[in-house]
């Protein structure tokens, strides 16, 4: 039965976020903030209890990154911004009624603790992000992991923990054996990259930790690429420096490779090789989610994207915008805004202006991308990418120490755009102490 919020709710202006990423968040802590819950009621759902920056997947997956220690509360950041935090799934909407229908809410063990139910909004933001996508070839799901969220990058680290100790066990007992973990990265972008990069970080690390027989020698990463090359969204230069850089520590990278089908434990290539892997990653492209096509009406694209317009309201509904990952917007030249960490901050900056704007009956402003470039880290080893964008006509190549700095700079910033300026700048501090006394890998 789908249960309605209570009457002293209604008669306030309820603005629902569905989503909890970067957009999402950033989203309800600014609205919180500004209106707080007297004749406002915000409320965030979120089908997980607890937040991670997504593009430090691939260090949870690699055991670099112990997310325990980076994750945020939503209930308890809704408590200090003011927004109300509402675990769940979105499953339909009902425009006409102004109501989003909320899949029932099951324990582990299958038990339903609370049924589907509806809640009411003036204003609804629609910020699932996006997920991998798989392109229907056949096998990858069935075969393949992906890191679209941190139980996925957790799943990823167990099944890497358990083969390098199956290759370290052999090799203990058998001097002559010559074993090796084989991981195959599908998608050549910077998902696949900084993931493959992370991996011999973490592997030079694990004789450390009771692997003793153990280094990066027995890694054997291999980076399929369907294109001509890697990385095409960086100038060429750049991405040639990472493909090198790739190389010397030992990966093995294959450009202008197309993956047919994935079986359990190997690829097949549009040529019939079959490629070998222990661990299968698909790290090809990005979608939304699947049920984005079929939400009342909604215009979505061929990759389930909700159409916006310009100043990222829905094309079919004033009251509903969306952001991030999960909407299609075309730019002025005809281009769409790329799904970047980056854009999904300016969209939730625009889409809190524009919500004022609209509760005050006056007129929405454009969304603007404003390209400030792309980074890619190759974990401690390297890290490349171009900066500015079109803030000066053009982009900067940059590497080393430079590019370093300022990919760790994106995190600090998205730390200071959830929790303000005070309560950021101290987690920052927090984070530069734990790098010194917390262990460098989290083996469980």
């Amino acid at each position: 039965m789908l249960a309605d919020q209570p009457t002293a709710k209604a008669r306030k202006t309820q603005i629902v976020i569905v989503g909890g990423g970067a957009g999402g968040l950033e989203l309800a802590r600014l609205l919180g903030a500004r209106f707080g819950r007297k004749n406002h009621d915000i409320v965030l759902i979120e089908r997980n209890l607890t937040h991670i920056w997504k593009p430090l997947l691939h260090e949870v997956a690699a055991g670099s990154l112990d997310a325990n220690l980076d994750e945020v509360g939503y209930r308890s950041h809704g408590h200090r911004w003011g927004y109300r935090f509402f675990l769940g799934s979105l499953q339909s909407l009902d425009r006409k009624r102004r109501k989003v229908i909320v899949a029932p809410l099951v324990d582990v063990d299958g038990t339903e603790l609370m049924a589907a139910h509806a809640i009411r909004y003036d204003y609804l933001v629609l910020a699932v992000g996006g997920v991998t996508n798989d392109f229907n070839v056949p096998g990858v799901r069935e075969h393949c992991l992906f890191l679209d969220d941190r139980e996925q990058a957790d799943a990823f680290r167990h099944r890497l923990l358990n083969q390098c100790l199956r290759v370290s066990r052999t090799m203990s007992a058998d001097a002559e054996a010559d074993e090796h973990v084989c991981v195959t990265v599908v998608g050549g972008g910077a998902t696949g990259i900084e993931l493959a990069a992370e991996l011999y970080n973490s592997a030079s690390a694990l004789r450390h930790y009771g692997l003793e027989v153990f280094d990066e020698k027995r890694l054997q990463v291999t980076l399929l690429e369907s294109g001509p090359r890697i990385l095409p969204a960086l100038p060429e230069k750049l991405a040639a420096a990472a493909h090198e850089e790739l190389e010397a520590l030992g990966v093995s990278v294959r450009p202008a490779t197309r993956i047919v089908e994935a079986r359990a434990h190997e690829m097949i290539t549009d040529e019939g090789e079959v490629i070998p892997g222990h661990l299968q990653v698909w790290a090809a492209g990005v979608k939304a989610p699947d049920f984005l096509g079929s939400l009342d009406g909604l215009e979505t694209n061929a990759r389930c994207q909700i159409v916006v317009r310009p100043t990222l309201q829905t094309t079919v509904d004033d009251r509903i915008f969306a952001i991030g990952d999960c909407c299609f917007c075309e730019l002025p030249d005809g281009k769409p805004v790329p799904p970047r960490a980056q854009a999904a901050h300016q969209m939730a900056s625009a889409t809190y202006r524009n919500l004022i704007r609209l509760m005050r009956g006056r007129e929405l402003i454009p969304f603007r991308y404003h390209d400030h470039g792309s980074l890619v880290s190759l974990s401690r080893f390297s890290t490349v990418g171009s900066l500015m964008g079109n803030l000066i006509g053009g982009r900067i190549a940059v590497e080393g120490r430079i590019a370093r700095f300022v990919y760790k700079s994106l995190y600090r910033m998205h730390l200071l755009a959830i929790h303000g300026f005070l309560r950021g700048a101290i987690l920052i501090l927090i984070g530069r102490v734990n790098i010194v006394v917390r262990p460098k890998l989290k083996l469980h």
